[in-house]
């Protein structure tokens, strides 16, 4: 249970916290300087970055105002752009990562290294099909291929943009646009996730409900809450690396 007195589905704290800004700059900007009425919105998104769960939803609602405002100060005083030229930056955050992803993690690529030695402990057959949920970019996929070049590799990612990028940057996967929480992972030998810590509850009742005996769950720095892990890979960078053999223990 969270020790916070309430809680809002994210990213509604940070929608909220930056319509507050607002609204603060333009009604003390009436009886204030305009610095001063800035300086105040700009506290009032600091303070509420503390509603942030992780550090980059909190990165996320202090800097969402300051960023908005720098866009329209710009657009209007060097590209002689509307006042609302702020909202294209926006949409194209949207497109490239709908609201829909905010509740999962934010687009971290797994570094190159951070998986060396998963096939010494992970044993799957040839052609064993592999899933990277939430594959962002590839670069998941591409760590997995160096580990595993006989896996056949397939890629989840939630937003078009993103999936699209993946599928041209690793041809050599199967990639497609869907939602991994709705996705079946009954037929995958392995799933791989870098995800958030708020997700793997909700990982480990699926891996549980849904994965084979035999086959493996591999999550990059967040562990699985009440799982004992078959093994950690540590050292190839600053992340950890959990490996889960299926059945879960507990």
């Amino acid at each position: 249970m969270s020790s916070r007195p309430f809680s809002l589905p994210w990213p509604l704290p940070a929608l909220l916290t930056w319509t507050l800004a607002w609204a603060c700059l333009l009604l003390l900007g009436r009886v204030l300087p305009w610095w001063l009425a800035l300086g105040m919105a700009c506290a009032i998104s600091t303070a509420a970055s503390l509603w942030g769960h992780s550090w980059w939803r909190r990165a996320m609602i202090a800097a969402g105002f300051p960023l908005s405002f720098g866009v329209m100060w710009v657009s209007q005083s060097a590209w002689g752009l509307p006042a609302w030229g702020w909202l294209l930056p926006l949409g194209l955050l949207l497109l490239v990562y709908p609201l829909n992803a905010w509740r999962d993690a934010p687009v971290f690529p797994t570094p190159a290294n951070a998986l060396r030695g998963l096939a010494d402990i992970v044993k799957l057959p040839e052609q064993a099909l592999v899933l990277d949920a939430g594959c962002g970019l590839g670069d998941g996929l591409k760590a997995l291929r160096t580990e595993l070049p006989q896996a056949r590799l397939h890629g989840l990612e939630w937003s078009w943009a993103l999936a699209i990028a993946c599928a041209l940057r690793c041809r050599w996967a199967r990639v497609r646009r869907g939602d991994i929480w709705l996705a079946d992972w009954s037929g995958y030998q392995l799933v791989y996730l870098f995800q958030r810590p708020e997700s793997m509850g909700r990982a480990a009742v699926k891996a549980a409900t849904e994965m084979q005996p035999g086959s493996w769950l591999v999550s990059l720095d967040f562990a699985l809450p009440g799982v004992l892990p078959t093994a950690c890979l540590e050292g190839n960078s600053r992340h950890k690396v959990w490996i889960y053999s299926m059945p879960l223990q507990q």
